[in-house]
This record gives C-alpha cells, sequence and structure tokens, in this order.
C-alpha cells in the first residue's frame, strides 16, 4: 500500500537537498535586494519548480564572465586613449568648451567605466517616428560605398524589411560589404529562408545568443537590444526603433507608436563602430579593423558625444552610472521619457531626491503598452514618485516607445535603453551622450510635443485606484526582478 506520508516525506528532503544550497549560492551573489528576496520567495513558495525555473532564468552572465571581450583586436588601443582623454579633460585652455566642463565628470566617468571616448567632430540629426527613420536610413545605406553594418534586437521580414532587404543585396552585388547582428529572441519570428537568402547573396548575418529548446537557459535573459546602423565608418544612427512595420504603421490594440532616434555624422560613428564589432567578434569570432571602418578621430568643431554602451561584457553598468550622476548634479529640470519605468533604487532615490530639492522632474510613460507586466510594474513606482513631487505624465497618442533623458541645459541622452532595471544590469545597450546647447533645446521641444500629448497624473486621483489595479502593481513589482 502506497504510504503518503513517506512520499512528501522524500519530497521534504528533496527540497531541503536542493533548494538550500540554491538559496545560499543566491545570497552569497550578493545581487540586489530585491532580486534576492524574490527568488528566495520562489524557492519557498513552489520549492522544486522554483528550482528548476531559477536554472532557465536566474544565472548572472556578469559575474561569471560569459561574455569575454579577449582577443578583441584594437581592444587595448581604445584603453590608452580613454586614459589619455581623461588626462587632457579638464585642463585649462584658452577657450574652454564650458559645454564639456559643465559635464566633466560624467564624461570622466564613462571614460573609466567603460572607456567611453569623447568626441566632438559631430553632427546630429533628431529622427521623430519611424517614418523619418526609416526614409533616413535607407538614403544613407544607398549612398554606402565599402560597408553596412546593421544591428537590431527586432528584424522582421515584412514590408520595411523586405525593403531593406532589397536595398542591402543590391549595395553588396555592387561590392559593399554587408553585416547584419539580430537578437535571436527579438526576432525569433524571422525565418531561416531569410537568412539563407541574404547568405546566398554574399550578405553575412549571424543571430545574437541562439536559444533553442531543450537548450533553454537564462541566456533568453540576456538580450541584445541595441539597434545601431554604422555606414561606411563615418554615418551612424541609434535609438528605439527596430526594424519593423509598426514602428511606421504602429499597432491595432496599440494605435501610433511614438519613437525617437538619432542620425550621427562624424567622429561618433566611429564609436559606434566600436560596439558592433566587439558584438561581431563574438557572434562569428571574426575582428573588424583597419582605417576603412575606423576612420582616424578628425577632433573638427561640432557636437561633443559619447557613445557608450553597457551589458554583461561590461564590468560596470555605465549607462545606469552616468544617469545617476546626471540626475544627482540636476539643478533645474529633469524631462525623462521611458516605455518603462522600473528604476533600480539608486535611480529611484536620485529621481525622488532631485523632485524634493525643488528640481523640474517629469516623466513621460505609455498608458498602453506592449508588455503588461511591465505596464503593471511601471505602474508601482508612481505613487512614490508623486509623492516627492516628480510630474509624472501619461502618453495618450498611442504608445510611446521613445527611451531619451534631457538634465538642464547641456545634458541629453538618447538611445536603445529603457529606464529600467533589465536595461541596465542583464540587457545588451547603446546610448549616445550629448553635451548641446543647441541639441538640448531641440529635445527639449521634443519633450514638450511629447507632454501636449500627454495628461498629467495627480496625486490625491492616483491613490483612488481599485484595489485589483493596486494588487496587480504589487505582484508585478514583486515578480518582474526575476526576469
Amino acid at each position: 500500500m502506497f504510504d503518503l506520508s513517506h512520499f512528501w516525506g522524500w519530497i521534504y528532503m528533496l527540497f531541503l537537498i536542493t533548494a538550500i544550497p540554491v538559496a545560499l549560492m543566491i545570497i552569497l551573489e550578493k545581487r540586489s535586494p530585491f532580486k534576492t528576496a524574490a527568488w528566495l520567495m520562489v524557492l519557498i513558495l513552489v520549492p522544486i519548480f522554483g528550482i528548476l525555473f531559477f536554472v532557465v532564468f536566474g544565472q548572472e552572465y556578469r559575474k561569471t564572465k560569459k561574455f569575454s571581450r579577449k582577443g578583441l583586436k584594437g581592444l587595448n588601443k581604445l584603453r590608452t586613449l580613454a586614459s589619455e582623454q581623461l588626462r587632457e579633460i579638464g585642463k585649462t585652455h584658452p577657450e574652454p568648451d564650458h559645454e564639456i566642463l559643465a559635464n566633466e565628470n560624467i564624461i570622466k566617468l564613462l571614460l573609466n567605466n567603460s572607456n567611453t571616448l569623447l568626441t566632438t567632430g559631430n553632427q546630429v540629426e533628431l529622427l521623430k517616428d519611424g517614418e523619418k527613420t526609416f526614409e533616413a536610413i535607407f538614403t544613407e545605406i544607398e549612398a554606402a560605398r565599402h560597408h553596412i553594418h546593421l544591428e537590431y534586437y527586432i528584424f522582421s521580414d515584412d514590408k520595411i524589411g523586405s525593403r531593406l532587404k532589397e536595398i542591402l543585396v543590391r549595395k553588396r552585388a555592387q561590392g559593399v560589404e554587408v553585416r547584419i547582428i539580430v537578437d535571436d529572441v527579438g526576432s525569433w519570428d524571422l525565418r531561416k529562408k531569410y537568412f539563407a537568402d541574404l547568405r546566398v547573396k554574399g550578405i553575412e548575418i549571424f543571430p545574437f545568443m541562439e536559444v533553442r529548446f531543450p537548450r533553454l537557459t537564462s541566456r533568453v535573459n540576456y538580450r541584445n537590444h541595441r539597434k545601431i546602423v554604422i555606414i561606411d565608418g563615418k554615418i551612424g544612427f541609434i535609438g528605439g526603433i527596430n526594424i519593423a512595420d509598426r514602428y511606421v504603421e504602429g499597432m491595432p490594440k496599440l494605435g501610433h507608436w511614438r519613437d525617437t532616434h538619432l542620425q550621427l555624422k562624424g567622429d561618433a560613428a566611429a564609436c559606434l563602430q566600436v560596439i558592433f564589432a566587439a558584438d561581431w567578434y563574438f557572434v562569428s569570432h571574426k575582428n573588424i579593423y583597419g582605417y576603412r571602418y575606423f576612420p582616424k578621430f578628425t577632433e573638427a568643431a561640432g557636437t561633443p558625444i559619447q557613445i557608450s554602451a553597457s551589458g554583461p561584457d561590461y564590468n560596470w553598468e555605465a549607462i545606469a552610472q552616468a544617469f545617476f550622476v546626471a540626475i544627482s548634479n540636476a539643478q533645474k529640470k529633469i524631462y525623462l521619457v521611458t516605455p518603462y519605468l522600473m528604476p533600480p533604487q539608486a535611480l529611484l532615490t536620485a529621481l525622488q531626491t532631485a523632485a524634493l530639492s525643488n528640481v523640474d522632474v517629469r516623466i513621460i510613460i505609455p498608458e498602453k503598452s506592449d508588455a503588461r507586466l511591465s505596464k503593471w510594474c511601471s505602474f508601482s513606482y508612481v505613487e512614490q514618485l508623486l509623492e516627492a513631487g516628480v510630474r509624472i505624465y501619461f502618453y495618450q497618442n498611442g504608445f510611446i516607445h521613445s527611451k531619451y533623458l534631457l538634465v538642464d541645459d547641456s545634458f541629453s541622452s538618447v538611445g536603445t535603453s529603457n529606464f529600467d532595471f533589465r536595461s541596465f544590469e542583464t540587457n545588451f545597450e547603446a546610448n549616445a551622450f550629448i553635451y548641446n546647447r543647441a541639441f538640448s533645446k531641440k529635445l527639449q521641444a521634443h519633450f514638450m510635443d511629447d507632454l501636449q500629448n500627454s495628461r498629467e497624473i495627480e496625486l490625491p486621483q492616483w491613490q483612488q485606484r481599485s484595489t485589483l489595479f493596486k494588487v496587480r502593481e504589487s505582484l508585478a513589482h514583486i515578480v518582474s526582478p526575476m526576469f
């Protein structure tokens, strides 16, 4: 006869043997308290499945150094250049650049934490929405003479994807080198035939970190969220827009898709190339080097820019650290737009402290979202930000996917990173940090346009939301750190 007490005794013993070592490992890894608490709660509430879930999704690749940049040509030279710039920044010159000096601490931070070089010979164009962005990208690709490099989280085989494919095939036939990196999860729907068609035409294309059952591991959590284009080492694009029709046509349930992108001409494009070269080496084990890919810096007059990357292949969370310093140093205003508002505690405290110091802090997030868990987790931060005096706005004209930050008069950042712990801690991201008053004015006008299409949330009104609403927020807040 089956003894149920013996069965549960073995289950309990199995739990003690497996769950306790896993719990100790999580504690010893010294993750953020929120992540540690979330994982321990899962192990307690769903013992056996919690362990399996941790094995699949819970590994920390930054600490295990799985993503190595060892073997990448030019890395030592990059470090040397960064060290030289560190020695030069802040020195007295006959005509000092006040915009650079005003942001000296952020510039030095990025030089130290990610070898992010400062470039000055740049022209920057702010691109609003997909139509203008694709028009600009396709125009520059058509004019390419030596190489075209693309790296995207989402790369779709739809109307936009097909148009891009036709142009790339034609340029390759003209002798232009074409290399493409697509994220394996973000571009999961991209058929093998698409890859095969491009490769037959001489175009090199690789998926970033393939995820396949039954080999599914926590690599599903470490995604390449970058959206960058480099043409001939002189022209670059970076921002929130992927290759998909939704960025032009919107989506049925969300409506219009609002986004922001940058076109860069000049030395900053070579810095985007550094990021692409590192990722290309990771997926293909091939180095990209030489003056055709990395033109010599002109050091000409222009817009000062640092192109910073962050991800598990860096020792520091470079973008998050730069945001922290910028927000902490703010004297007048902080304008932030993000589709997902899930800040780490340090950045949450920095925003609250700035608002309590009478800095004008305004944040725009979408009311409708393409990610339900992220939407409710974002809402879970609204009340504590409102209580500190931060002004929160819900975007109304569809879905806003823009990712930009403006602080005071001469600091701004536009890129691929959302204002959330996933982007800061686990994803591969890239942002342009721009130190220029003229560009900041353009971005502020851009923000005010978005503000016109948003409704402000008042604290008394928000506190009246339903109990069910609050329960959804709380559950999302607890669960989201595990993903």
